[in-house]
């Protein structure tokens, strides 16, 4: 075998790969350029036909020697003058089958809209559809759905999930899921996670992919669309790494444990109605509506709680103004709508704060308290503004969401302010 023979080339690292892989010590091959013919830069004419320009994979060993993966292979000139290129030859046998590579990890666009009632105080996401999602199935489909999540807290009271579409990579839902309770506060501090699953019957639901919106990129009265691509989810710590994650999960329980120790903890929300003044048939008093709650604390086993309020007029001497809804069961995210009338003067509200709570109701052990709320002049942000607008806005029915906390929180003596405001 003739080998041509031109100027030195510089050897590039796919030639440094072409290497006898035989038993012992790596021995380099010693005319490697054979393998990687390239055409003379000062060659007038095409390259002879007997130029070695592929590679020819053997795999029966030699008798004097070990295996060898590569063996130069002679290509002839095919009919009409052509040749076959080193470039041709070479895309075909370096294929990229993995899933795990850049251009194979696609999983999908996500297609929705957010729109906030600031009135109202609800958020409505619009899932509309999804394009090219990743086949989780054997028959090369999936059955997505979507699970909405807000963050911080993410639990099951505030889940929210769009109905499953069979066997499709571009489902199209056209599902509006509602959020109540959502203040000018949450858009600045809470993200939506939007996340899409594979529904399987016999096993566990597969995630296909995940995304997150801030939700202060929505602005109150105006509906904005994303087109969002999926992400995989947050790998799994490596072992090397294991150590300081468990140094950073001790270090984050015990900032928790500060807050909670000189912190209050979010346990849901609660819509109240206040109206002072004559209404319907009764003279003057406060009429105490309590109409629903939102995103709950679970306290059973189950997941969720069985809820019902409670609400104390106080100071109360006597102690006859406990009023109590009815219990609903197995929920976290109850309605209510219940009413109730304190006889009292506007001008003696000054004095007296409304203590509102909410209770997981337990056959043959006592109720668990889920969380609750103080309406006076001695409270502060949304319930100070709250119990204002009842005592200033005579006749008129006001209502505000409120959030419930673990432990009632402190008030501050303001009384003599609030007289003067009011």
């Amino acid at each position: 075998m003739t080998l041509r023979r031109g100027p030195k080339l510089s050897v590039s690292i796919r030639e440094h790969m072409a290497i006898d892989v035989c038993p012992g010590p790596i021995r380099p091959i010693q005319q490697i350029s054979a393998y990687f013919p390239r055409p003379s830069p000062t060659s007038p004419g095409p390259p002879s036909p007997t130029s070695p320009v592929a590679l020819r994979p053997l795999c029966m060993a030699s008798e004097g020697g070990g295996a060898h993966l590569l063996s130069p292979q002679l290509v002839h000139r095919q009919p009409g003058g052509g040749s076959l290129s080193l470039s041709s030859s070479m895309d075909t046998s370096v294929d990229i089958i993995s899933s795990d590579s850049d251009d194979c990890t696609a999983l999908g666009m996500l297609e929705f809209e957010l729109h906030y009632e600031q009135s109202s105080s609800q958020l409505h996401c619009t899932v509309l559809k999804a394009r090219g999602l990743k086949p989780m199935d054997f028959n090369g489909l999936a059955d997505p759905y979507v699970k909405l999540h807000l963050l911080p807290g993410a639990c099951k009271a505030n889940k929210l999930k769009t109905r499953t579409i069979r066997n499709s990579l571009n489902p199209v839902w056209n599902e509006t899921l509602t959020y109540v309770g959502i203040t000018e506060e949450d858009l600045h501090r809470k993200t939506l996670r939007l996340t899409v699953c594979d529904e399987d019957k016999l096993t566990h639901n597969e995630l296909i992919g995940a995304s997150r919106v801030p939700l202060k990129r929505v602005k109150p009265g105006e509906t904005k669309r994303f087109n969002i691509c999926l992400e995989h989810p947050p790998p799994l710590p490596s072992p090397t790494a294991l150590g300081e994650t468990m140094r950073g999960i001790s270090c984050y329980l015990r900032e928790r444990e500060n807050e909670q120790l000189h912190g209050l903890e979010e346990t849901g929300r609660l819509l109240l109605s206040l109206l002072g003044g004559a209404h319907g048939h009764r003279g003057d008093g406060l009429y105490v509506g309590v109409r629903r709650c939102a995103h709950l604390a679970a306290m059973d086993v189950n997941g969720f709680s069985d809820p019902y309020v409670k609400i104390y007029l106080k100071p109360d001497i006597q102690k006859k103004s406990k009023h109590k809804t009815a219990v609903v069961k197995k929920t976290l995210n109850p309605e209510f709508n219940e009413e109730f009338y304190y006889q009292i003067c506007l001008s003696e509200l000054t004095k007296k704060t409304l203590e509102v709570t909410v209770w997981d109701h337990d056959l043959g052990r006592s109720n668990d308290f889920i969380g609750g709320v103080c309406l006076s002049c001695a409270s502060q942000g949304d319930a100070l503004r709250h119990w204002m607008d009842c005592l200033r806005n005579k006749g008129q029915r006001v209502e505000r969401w409120h959030v419930l906390t673990n432990q009632l929180p402190r008030t501050s003596s303001r009384d003599e302010t609030c007289q003067e405001q009011y």
